[in-house]
């Protein structure tokens, strides 16, 4: 799971909470830029390509990181499924999901009936 977010308290704070429920999945938290709040597109380029994982589910808190995902995932062959879900809500369920062994096409199921976006 990549978190992504305009703080990178609240990144970092979620990836804690994401832990808990599920400690085998990988989770990797961005958030925040050198002077303060926004998002960077070497910053989510840089995490996700220290994860090892082909696939990997990504969770945002706002437009513009939405928007470096979608940048990122057109310069990555990794595939890179940008979640539209509730940022805290939807990246814990998906981390329970996960920890789980829940194939990808049921966690994206799941994430539509919380009907958020």
């Amino acid at each position: 799971i990549l978190l992504v977010s305009h703080v990178a308290e609240l990144a970092e704070g979620l990836a804690r909470l994401l832990k808990q429920v599920a400690k085998d999945v990988t989770v990797k938290a961005v958030g925040g830029v050198e002077d303060g709040i926004g998002t960077s597109f070497d910053k989510v380029m840089a995490a996700l390509n220290e994860m090892g994982e082909p696939e990997i589910l990504a969770f945002y808190d706002l437009g513009s990181a939405k928007m470096n995902l979608e940048l990122v995932s057109e310069m990555t062959e990794k595939k890179l499924i940008i979640c539209d879900a509730a940022f805290v809500e939807g990246a814990y369920l998906t981390a329970a999901l996960l920890q789980a062994d829940t194939p990808y096409e049921k966690i994206c199921e799941q994430l539509q009936e919380l009907n958020v976006k």
